[in-house]
């Protein structure tokens, strides 16, 4: 919980609540999670299994739940330096995309175009993976697939919408839908017949895409319960325990050593803290605020339905939900990267980002003017050098390993989850086939040039969208920065 940033009305709302154990202030999600999150017990010195998984997100979670399916009885033992749900598992926007960090278009070039759609098609299968498991295995985590609202809110931005429909329309796997600014409609359009931006009554009505690929759910509802639901089939979760190294067949701690026949690597930012993998993941940090519950006249005006999430076409993104209990959940990229891959708390909250972040979602929905603000955070998102989303797996060391969603994780690790256990298991199948499989990215450069690199494209994406506000036309900076961030 946090104190509001900037309503007149906002200083009081919430001062009657308890203060927050420290996990609880974590995020909005950590916050309200029906769990007390009280960390479960560390390793206790050595220990022998079948699979040692290094780190409690979910991609961990999800590789445990797919090998359990393949072997009932196989030993996993999971470790994490905090609690399950302590990183970007917990803390993010609640989007679950089918999206990935390269685009279609981009691992077209890549990998060929068949390999590129098989891709796509398997993430957008993804997002109802992820409702069917959560809804099997009981867990409440507010899942909606509701789609996602794509705003273009300027000239620049309509071209941008057209562009992204026609890619759609010609690879033909998910045609997305052309809404008729101020007609009230959504329907398919061709590219062509898009209007002009024009006035709107609700803001929803604005001229945008709508994508039908995605669910708005409670990150830390879904992460937390499926913790519970491995423990209770016999998983061991040892928290509270860093990992210090590894090597195939072992893994040190600060509790002690595993023995491990296999060991999976699922570290995703805070990789970058451990000195076999400092330069494989950059940690770039990304910020969130979340309203108080809004009135249902404000909705109505707003026009954001319940399971929808939302963003618009500027280059320095921003995302949005409305949340089961009527808060808009609302982040955006920023904070800037730190000198030698640095992962501090004190980088979670910066009051920069926080302002710009209250000023732009004012700027998209003025009815939430006086609301208060009642949670701010953030935390680090792993990106590999070539923004190329990666699972991996090596059968002669029986070393495993996948991450680099560079935000778009929220369902991608169930895709690596699944994969994970076909590929541990010896199983080929459609996932392990897939062209993120063994996909090598390149190293990091060392300081300063990562430094420099990673804070150069930061500024250039917010200079994007100012160039775009001045001259009306698509940005020719976001054209040259375009291949340094997987487009």
């Amino acid at each position: 919980m946090d104190t509001p940033l900037s309503s007149p009305h906002a200083a009081t709302r919430d001062a009657d609540r308890a203060p927050a154990a420290p996990y609880r202030q974590l995020s909005l999600w950590h916050d309200t999670v029906p769990d007390d999150l009280t960390p479960r017990a560390p390793l206790d010195g050595k220990t022998a299994v079948d699979v040692a998984i290094l780190g409690g997100g979910l991609t961990g979670l999800w590789t445990a739940h797919y090998l359990l399916e393949r072997s009932p009885g196989a030993r996993i033992l999971i470790l994490e330096r905090d609690i399950a749900g302590f990183g970007a598992s917990g803390r993010n926007g609640g989007w679950c995309s089918a999206l990935f960090p390269k685009s279609t278009a981009a691992l077209a070039r890549m990998h060929g175009l068949e390999q590129a759609l098989a891709m796509r098609r398997a993430t957008i299968a993804t997002v109802d993976e992820v409702g069917r498991v959560s809804g099997e295995l009981g867990i409440d985590c507010d899942f909606v697939k509701g789609g996602t609202l794509a705003f273009a809110r300027s000239q620049a931005q309509l071209t941008a919408a057209r562009a992204d429909v026609a890619e759609a329309e010609r690879y033909g796997v998910d045609p997305l839908e052309l809404h008729d600014a101020g007609s009230g409609r959504r329907r398919p359009r061709r590219v062509e017949e898009l209007p002009e931006l024009h006035r709107f009554e609700r803001l929803s009505d604005r001229s945008h895409v709508f994508d039908p690929n995605c669910a708005r759910l409670h990150p830390a509802k879904l992460v937390r319960g499926l913790a519970r639901s491995l423990e209770e089939r016999g998983v061991r979760i040892a928290e509270q325990t860093e990992v210090l190294d590894w090597r195939p067949g072992a893994v040190r701690t600060t509790r002690g050593i595993v023995r491990a026949e296999s060991v999976v690597v699922a570290t995703e930012g805070y990789g970058a803290a451990l000195p076999k993998t400092r330069r494989t993941v950059l940690p770039l940090y990304s910020l969130m605020i979340a309203t108080e519950p809004l009135p249902a006249e404000v909705w109505d005006e707003i026009g954001i339905e319940h399971g929808q999430t939302f963003t618009d076409y500027r280059h320095l993104l921003i995302y949005g939900q409305r949340t089961a209990d009527d808060r808009i959940a609302f982040g955006g990229r920023g904070a800037r990267y730190h000198w030698g891959s640095d992962i501090r708390a004190d980088y979670d909250r910066v009051d920069r980002v926080f302002r710009r972040l209250w000023n732009t979602l004012v700027d998209l929905f003025p009815p939430v003017a006086d609301a208060a603000i009642t949670h701010r955070w953030g935390g680090p998102l792993g990106i590999p050098r070539d923004w190329h989303a990666s699972v991996a797996f090596d059968p002669a060391t029986r070393i495993g390993r996948a991450g680099g969603y560079v935000g778009d994780g929220l369902s991608t690790t169930n895709l690596a989850g699944r994969t994970l256990a076909d590929l541990l298991s010896g199983t080929e199948s459609d996932l392990t086939r897939l062209p993120w499989v063994n996909h090598a990215s390149p190293r990091w450069e060392p300081e300063p040039l990562r430094f420099i690199g990673a804070n150069a494209g930061l500024v250039g994406m917010a200079a994007a969208d100012v160039e775009e506000r001045i001259t009306r036309r698509p940005s020719v900076a976001a054209r040259l920065i375009g291949p340094l961030v997987g487009k």
